[in-house]
This record gives structure tokens, sequence and C-alpha cells, in this order.
């Protein structure tokens, strides 16, 4: 199983961000979802050694945050901050 799974796996929170320190696109996530009530599981990978190779090879995403939203059986890659804004634009006016 590969490490993104494995933090899948383990995550009950509605969302898992894989961030890292000095992010402001991360922090616009983050207050994103405070502001929905919505809970997250945040990762910096900065502390997890081949975690963003992995992330890279599984997503093909290059940048931070890596956002996944957990809500549903099947987790579902979001993308960015800039894609998690545009995926509640489409939630709120009944696109999916």
């Amino acid at each position: 199983m590969s490490q993104l799974h494995e933090w899948i796996g383990k995550t009950e929170t509605d969302f898992i961000l894989f961030t890292q320190t000095i992010c402001p696109y991360c922090n616009m996530a983050k207050r994103l979802l405070k502001s929905k009530n919505l809970s997250f599981t945040e990762v910096n990978l900065d502390h997890h050694e081949g975690l963003r190779a992995a992330l890279v090879m599984e997503t093909r995403h290059r940048t931070v945050p890596v956002i996944f939203d957990l809500r549903n059986s099947k987790p579902l890659f979001i993308g960015g901050s800039d894609h998690l804004i545009r995926y509640f634009k489409n939630i709120k006016n009944g696109k999916k």
C-alpha cells in the first residue's frame, strides 16, 4: 500500500490536506475548510520523507496543498487551493 493510501485509510476527517510549512495557499485552503465547519487532517510534507514524491506520482499534482475529500466511500482528489474554491462553488451550484 502506498504512503498516500495509508494516510487516507487512517484519516477520519472530512478532508486531508498535504501541506508545507511556508505556504500561503495551504493556509487559504485551511481557512476555507474551517469557514465551512469541515474537519480536516493536515499532513506537513516537511516531516515525511518521500511522501511528496508519492503524491506527485499518484496525482500528477506538483504543488501544495494536495487536497482530498474523504466524505464519501471513495476518496476524491480535489487538487490545490484554487481547485478547492471551484469545487465548493460547483457544489453550491448543484454540480459535482
